[in-house]
Formats: C-alpha cells, sequence, structure tokens
C-alpha cells in the first residue's frame, strides 16, 4: 500500500510512473528533509548519475518538488504537498542547520511577500534561516549533561 503514495504523487503531477522515478520520489519522501543530488546518488548507489539528474530535472518541470538554495553551495530538493504549484504563494521558508548540515522545509512558515516598485516581477524568493535543528541542540545537550 506505500507504493501507492508515491505512484499517487507521480499521476497528480502527469508524470509517467517507472521504476526508476518511483524509486527516487520514495526516497526522497522518507528522508523527511531537503536533499542534494549528491544525497540521492549515495542512497540510490545502484543508479545511474545521469538518470537521477534527468528524474529532478523532470519532478521539478511538473511543480513535484521545489529546489532550495539554502547556502551550502549545493541546491537542495524537497516533494512539494498535492496542492503546491510552486507559485510565490507556495513558497515556505526553509532552514539549514550548520552542524549536520540538513535542510528542513518550515510548510506552515510563509514567506512574506514584498511590494515591489512598479515594473518589477517577482519569480522567485528564498528564504533560509540558519542554526542549529532540533536533533543537533538536543545531542549537545546530552553531552553537556555527561
Amino acid at each position: 500500500m506505500e507504493e501507492d503514495i508515491y505512484l499517487d504523487k507521480l499521476v497528480r503531477r502527469d508524470i509517467k510512473p517507472t521504476a526508476i522515478r518511483l524509486l527516487v520520489i520514495k526516497e526522497m519522501m522518507q528522508a523527511e528533509r531537503a536533499v542534494s543530488l549528491l544525497d540521492l546518488e549515495t542512497l540510490l548507489d545502484t543508479v545511474d548519475k545521469s538518470t537521477i539528474s534527468r528524474t529532478i530535472a523532470l519532478f521539478l518541470s511538473h511543480h513535484l518538488i521545489h529546489s532550495i538554495d539554502d547556502g551550502s553551495g549545493s541546491l537542495k530538493y524537497a516533494v512539494c504537498d498535492n496542492s503546491c504549484n510552486c507559485v510565490v504563494q507556495d513558497l515556505h521558508s526553509h532552514f539549514y542547520c550548520e552542524k549536520c548540515h540538513r535542510t528542513f522545509c518550515l510548510e506552515g512558515t510563509h514567506i512574506p511577500v514584498i511590494d515591489l516598485p512598479e515594473g518589477f516581477t517577482l519569480h522567485s524568493i528564498n528564504y533560509v534561516l540558519k542554526g542549529i535543528c532540533q536533533e543537533c541542540s538536543s545531542m549537545g545537550m546530552t553531552l553537556a549533561m555527561k
């Protein structure tokens, strides 16, 4: 039954389901955080790198995933929810952990839209908060108690 979730995600975005596409979306959703291309290549070490890259490009073009520039030097990718169309109103904040270098979607924290001067057109916003994630913070507390 779990496979139905991944299949449904692809079908909703008019993406033909293939074994590789199902594998990539499954890994992305199970990660529960944004992943880089290198992360996916490591997780899917038996899959050709160019196939993963093409799959990511396809997912982006169909708004199944969104990309995040968290300042780490490599783009991260996260699965969109079913109602997302990747328009400015759908954008949300992201959190980059400076300790473990993971990036998390903060879907409940929408990005404030700025009124731009006349003649300016907004296409995207990148809003990344940086600090220490809950898991790394609690590990630091555990180590401090010893």
